[in-house]
């Protein structure tokens, strides 16, 4: 029977602890804007980690890949720090992956919002 929530799951959530706290202090690079960390799926055999991560000020597709760059550039400090500050044996590889969940919400958002504006107007037209 399957725990409710397993060790990978504890382990994905402590790392995405770890790394917003190391983000914030650690990470000297100017070019790095506000990153936020939105999901960590590790792997199975806790050999590799996805970490989720979204831009608050740059949106823009020169500036996520950047982003993504620096970030993979700073991966391995990242790993030696999180291997500090953890307590298992190994620390997994870490992907950093571009979030586009919340700017697609707010697409989706934008769609409903118009089809309602619309709809309104056509009702509005038909009592008339």
């Amino acid at each position: 029977m399957a725990k409710d929530y397993s060790r990978i799951q504890r382990v994905g959530d402590q790392i995405q602890r770890e790394l917003a706290l190391l983000m914030q202090r650690d990470i000297k690079d100017p070019r790095l804007g506000m990153v936020t960390i939105t999901a960590v799926n590790v792997a199975r055999d806790l050999g590799h980690a996805n970490v989720y991560i979204t831009t608050m000020d740059k949106d823009s597709a020169e500036d996520i890949a950047l982003t993504l760059e620096i970030l993979t550039q700073a991966s391995g400090f990242l790993r030696s720090q999180l291997g500090k500050a953890m307590k298992i044996r190994s620390i997994p590889q870490l992907h950093f992956l571009y979030d586009e969940s919340i700017i697609r919400g707010s697409q989706l958002s934008a769609l409903i919002d118009k089809a309602i504006a619309e709809d309104l107007k056509h009702r509005g037209g038909e009592d008339e």
